[in-house]
Parts: C-alpha cells; sequence; structure tokens
C-alpha cells in the first residue's frame, strides 16, 4: 500500500517523500487505517519495522485534521519512551515527517542543560517527547499540563515496565485528559498480560494488531555462534575483527566493566573502539553515537543501554561477546544491524560463564543458532593485552611504582 491510498493530509505527505519513504511496511499498513480513524492503538511489532513513523504519521495527520484546543500549557501530543537514545531517535524522525507541517516539537530527557528545557517548554510546544523521570519533573513543577492534551503514545511499553517505569507511567496517566477525550497508541514488542492491563485500563477500547511473524529475528540477520573459552574469546574477538576489517560492528558485553575492558583491549590492538554504558554522561554519549553513525567510529561497545531504540544505518556486524540473561535482549540487540532491508551477521561467543542463556535464548526465536566450528588460526594470540605505554622523553628515569617492594625494610621497635 502506499501512503497516498490513505487519508494523510498533503503536509504529511511532504514529509513522507522528504523522508524517502515510498509504500507502507505492514504495521503502517495495518494501524494507519485505523489511527487515522481516531481508533486506539496497542500494536505488538519487532524493532526495526517501521512503528515509529506508523504513529508519527498518524499523530501528524490528526493534528492537522482535528480542531486544536484553547492556546495553554498543554502540549498537543505526549510521546513517552523508556531512554533517551529512543527520545532522541523519535525527535529526529518527528522533524523529519513533521517538518512539513511547522509543528513545534521537543525532546526532554535528563542528562542535558535542565534549565534550558525547562524554558523551552514553557514557551508551549505541539508535540513533547520525553523520558518518563524528566518528564514527571517538569510537570510536578507545572511547567506544563496534561489537561488538554489529545494524542498519547507509548513505545517499547514492555522495556517500561522491565526498567520499573510502571509507577511513573501511572503518575502521569492520572494527570492527563481522560481516556476518551484523547487518542492512545501503544507499542510493545510484546503484549503481554501487564502491557494488556494498562492498555484496558487507560485506554478507549483500543483495536489490537500483532504483527511479530513466527520468526522473531528478521531473515536476513546471518546468525552464528562460537563455543570458546573465556581464555579465547579476546583472541576470537581480534580475529574476527581483523578478518573483515572494513566492516562496522557494534559489540554488547552484559556488565560496565567488561565493556571498558574491551575497549582497552581493541584500542590497544590498533581498533579504533569507543564504549556506551548506562552512566557515561549525556553529552559524551551522544558524542561518541553520532561518530559511529557517521562511520568515522568503525566499533562500538555497549551495555544493552545500546540494543533498544538505536537506529543506526550501516551497521553491518552485532557481536554478542557476552551472551546475554535475557532472550529478548538477544533479539534487541541483533536488531541493531540488517535495517532498512539490509543484510548483516550476528556473531555470539558462548562461554562457560553464559552458556547457560543459550537454551532460552533458541527457545524464545524459535531456531537454532548454527555453531561455527573453530579452529587454531582463527583465534589471535600474539596482542596486547593493555593500552601501550607513553614512550620516556629525555631518557628520564620511568616513574617510580608505589610498591611495597620498592622501599626498604622499616625497622621495628623492641
Amino acid at each position: 500500500m502506499k501512503f497516498e491510498e490513505l487519508n494523510i493530509p498533503e503536509k504529511v505527505l511532504d514529509g513522507i517523500r522528504a523522508a524517502g519513504f515510498a509504500e507502507c511496511t505492514p504495521v503502517q499498513e495495518q494501524t494507519l487505517p485505523e489511527a487515522l480513524r481516531g481508533k486506539d492503538i496497542a500494536a505488538q511489532a519487532q524493532t526495526g519495522t517501521g512503528k515509529t513513523a506508523a504513529f508519527l504519521i498518524a499523530v501528524f495527520s490528526r493534528m492537522l485534521t482535528t480542531r486544536q484546543p484553547e492556546k495553554g500549557p498543554s502540549p498537543r501530543a505526549l510521546i513517552i519512551a523508556p531512554t533517551r537514545e529512543l527520545v532522541m531517535q523519535i525527535n529526529a524522525e518527528a522533524k523529519l515527517l513533521g517538518g512539513a507541517a511547522g509543528f513545534r516539537i521537543l525532546p526532554v530527557f535528563g542528562g542535558v542543560d535542565y534549565l534550558k528545557q525547562r524554558e523551552d517548554i514553557s514557551k508551549g510546544v505541539d508535540m513533547l517527547i520525553g523520558t518518563p523521570g524528566r518528564l514527571i519533573d517538569y510537570l510536578k513543577q507545572n511547567v506544563y499540563s496534561l489537561k488538554k492534551t489529545q494524542f498519547l503514545v507509548i513505545d517499547e511499553a514492555d522495556r517500561m515496565f522491565d526498567m520499573g517505569f510502571i509507577s511513573d507511567l501511572r503518575f502521569l496517566f492520572r494527570r492527563m485528559s481522560p481516556y476518551n477525550k484523547r487518542q492512545s497508541m501503544l507499542f510493545s514488542a510484546t503484549l503481554s498480560h501487564r502491557v494488556l492491563e494498562l492498555c484496558y485500563e487507560h485506554m478507549n477500547l483500543p483495536v489490537q494488531f500483532s504483527l511479530t511473524p513466527e520468526k522473531m529475528t528478521v531473515e536476513k540477520i546471518e546468525q552464528e555462534i562460537y563455543h570458546v573459552g573465556r581464555s579465547e574469546k579476546n583472541g576470537l574477538l581480534l580475529g574476527i575483527l581483523k578478518r573483515e576489517p572494513s566492516g562496522r560492528y557494534l559489540i554488547f558485553c552484559n556488565t560496565k566493566a567488561a565493556v571498558e575492558r574491551l575497549e582497552l583491549l581493541l584500542n590497544a590492538n590498533g581498533l579504533a573502539t569507543a564504549s556506551i554504558s548506562g552512566d557515561l554522561d549525556q553529552r559524551k554519549r551522544m558524542k561518541v553515537l553520532t561518530r559511529f553513525k557517521e562511520g568515522e567510529l568503525p566499533i562500538l561497545v555497549a551495555t544493552d543501554v545500546a540494543s533498544r531504540g538505536l537506529h543506526i544505518d550501516g551497521v553491518t556486524h552485532v557481536i554478542n561477546y557476552d551472551l546475554p540473561q535475557d532472550p529478548e535482549d538477544y533479539v534487541h540487540r541483533i536488531g541493531r544491524t540488517a535495517r532498512a532491508g539490509a543484510g548483516g551477521k550476528a556473531i555470539s561467543l558462548a562461554d562457560e560463564e553464559y552458556i547457560h542463556s543459550l537454551s532460552d535464548i533458541e527457545d524464545f526465536i524459535k531456531l537454532k543458532i548454527p555453531v561455527m566450528q573453530l579452529t587454531d588460526e582463527m583465534i589471535v594470540t600474539n596482542y596486547r593485552r593493555r593500552p601501550r605505554v607513553a614512550p620516556k622523553k629525555n631518557n628520564e628515569a620511568p616513574p617510580r611504582r608505589n610498591h611495597p617492594r620498592s622501599h626498604p625494610p622499616t625497622r621495628r621497635r623492641k
């Protein structure tokens, strides 16, 4: 189905053309007709299916064709997302799709200028996109109101539950316009009982859609797994990276400590690498992600903070240095490659620490991941374990280590 076949205003069609979209994806084809009629939507769809464009096109179209309430502190549309990265992605796509309509769109999230965001909201906004914590913070200060908000979107609802945001969502719902006075849309990777309970409690008889295929993972992702001892993981990873040096790699670890060690290891061996984890300063995180998105940085190491919400074109390989302990995280991790119809490869390294996760992952994706044969030639053995030390200048002596053995023994008093 082409977008021109739907009841979409011309200004929104201009934005769709600017984004380069020609035909609807399955999630757009199924949800848009009902959403454009003003129906509430609860859709189950996996990452990378075009769901962000689906709810943005619907909201922008309805904003242009429905009566605007009196000017006031309430944004006409509120979009709630669980992570800063997802908020930034939605904001970028919203400004592209809604640019021709002239809507004032504002993202709010932690880690950036607090007072500036507060001032921008107070000036009035058509669409507010944010994480629950920062949205509640400004709402409690009466910077804005939700009493006359006409459109609500909850993205990655299952992730909201996983991250403990359900009480925050209920706090926002209790301060919104009544469910029958607004149009609400919810998108989630799974429509579990707790997500459906949220729909029935705070939405107006939503039309349900399930667009998750039998195969939980995109068919164009070539999946493979290596069974490897923990002592050989670094050597195998270096072998994989050096075998295809032109690739763009997103490598996942389960802990922040593992991410930091891997970043040091890869840089020490001449592979330009940066990392992101949950407690990285927001400006630094955005700078790293920009470098990776623009192709300046070929390798990014991350915890699961990057597995959801990031749309990065051109990722050729996702490597699970650690197998995730949650099967859903496996699907979201490898979904960072093979996006927008492209191909990609997902490589997992299964060691003795995380091998117990493999059976749960394969049960969840309904697929046996092909096991690849491991040979000695694939493992790099002669590599640097730590970064190079800066060379000495002017024949200066190396710094003395503060080690107990470097000091003369202390005489004991009799």
